[in-house]
């Protein structure tokens, strides 16, 4: 063996190396990772603030849970409809402005002046950016990391911060408002958002729009359009979407049905904080270890059949477990999520540099409003059977649908090239 050859195994095994701490010798991620965090804690306070300060000024439990809907619903119309922006206007020109924009609502809810009607207004458009902001910025990754292992970690661990929001943030928001008013509070969002603005504009690099220059006439609307058309279309992309939106559908039965569970098998109401923690906490851990742990090969051969079983172990509810069985069946299901890191790198080499802006908006916006629609379809089920029937039919039929969308993910690999189907694995 040559030592050419040798020092080349070297470099191979290096690259394979698994580890999140790489990503912080980049000075650019730095900017963007503490942008997120901040922008993160921004819209959770925005969203206890505001369904606080709505219940206070109308007394109505509706209107103050449609603050928390609303961000669910501008999704799919800003995914879909603005999502031609990600692609056709520079990265850090949009991130920027996105922040702003979100900046200036969180501002104007801050009013003593705005009604009601005005902060509901005000919340949809925080919502309707949201995709568009998270799109480019998924898109922007793949500049700053390169479209490799480097990008799903780093996509990984922004999602790893986002699922920690839901552990420590509530928390954090609930503590605020003990100490200002909700309107007070959502002054800190506004500086939340500045700060997020400032760090993508001083510490990130400018890079022109995707879209070429000859491309661009045409309107917004039609181009955006044209590009879910494209994206939805390919075969391969569509499939691998599915197979990143389905589970979530599914997985969020149990901790939109949290309360009704608890209800069910007669538990304290802090049994609730349990249930709806143990999924963020599975998802967490198990991204972490993989992320850590696993080699990019490792992580793409056991991604189809992760994805397979995930939803599996939902079916345990159907023995109406106690309160200790289904938080381990919670972050049971929640470990499962770590096949995202093996489909995030197969959706990143699938989709060409032209579209990635708006394959990714579309993706997030996706994603929020499969999980809104999960969310409804378990309530309304729940009307009519068990909470822990339905939890256990959202694991059967996920996982059959799971299964299903994983055997076409390998097939369209199969259909297009011998190459992209490395490291795919029978299921």
């Amino acid at each position: 063996m040559t030592s050419d050859t040798t020092s080349a195994r070297a470099g191979d095994k290096a690259r394979e190396r698994p580890g999140y701490t790489r990503l912080f010798r980049i000075a650019e991620f730095r900017a963007v990772f503490l942008a997120h965090a901040a922008s993160l804690f921004g819209v959770v306070v925005a969203e206890i603030s505001l369904s606080v300060l709505v219940y206070g000024l109308t007394g109505s439990p509706l209107l103050s849970a449609l603050t928390f809907t609303l961000g669910f619903l501008p999704y799919l119309v800003g995914g879909t409809l603005l999502s031609g922006i990600a692609d056709r206007f520079p990265a850090r020109r949009v991130l920027v402005a996105c922040d702003l924009v979100c900046a200036g609502c969180a501002a104007l809810m801050a009013l003593p002046a705005t009604p009601v009607g005005g902060l509901l207004a005000l919340r949809c458009v925080i919502a309707l950016v949201s995709p568009v902001f998270n799109g480019t910025r998924m898109a922007t990754l793949t500049d700053v990391l390169g479209d490799g292992d480097l990008f799903v970690l780093g996509r990984s661990l922004l999602r790893i911060v986002s699922q920690s929001a839901v552990l420590v943030g509530f928390g954090l928001g609930g503590v605020l408002l003990t100490v200002v008013s909700p309107r007070g509070a959502l002054t800190v969002t506004v500086v939340t958002f500045l700060c997020s603005a400032t760090l993508l504009r001083l510490c990130t690099k400018a890079r022109p729009a995707r879209q070429r220059e000859k491309d661009k006439e045409g309107a917004l609307l039609r181009y955006s359009l044209a590009g879910a058309r494209q994206i939805l279309g390919h075969r391969r992309i569509r499939a691998l979407l599915l197979l990143l939106w389905v589970p979530p559908m599914f997985v969020i039965a149990p901790e939109a049905l949290a309360a009704a569970y608890v209800d069910e098998i007669g538990a304290g109401a802090a049994a609730v904080g349990f249930l709806m923690c143990s999924m963020a906490v599975g998802t967490v851990a198990s991204e972490l270890a993989a992320g850590s742990l696993l080699s990019p090969s490792a992580r793409s051969r056991i991604a189809l059949p992760l994805a397979s079983v995930t939803l599996l172990p939902l079916i345990g509810y159907a023995a109406v477990p106690g309160l200790a069985w289904a938080v381990a069946i919670l972050l049971l299901a929640g470990a499962g999520s770590a096949y995202t890191l093996g489909l995030d790198r197969w959706f990143v080499d699938a989709v060409p540099e032209e579209l990635r802006g708006r394959a990714m908006t579309l993706h997030n916006a996706g994603l929020m409003t499969i999980q809104g629609v999960g969310t409804a379809l378990a309530g309304a089920a729940a009307e009519v059977f068990d909470v822990s029937t339905v939890v256990a039919g959202a694991g059967l039929v996920g996982g059959l649908c799971c299964a299903a969308l994983a055997l076409e993910v390998r097939a369209s690999a199969r259909a297009e090239s011998p190459k992209t189907e490395t490291g795919l694995t029978a299921i």
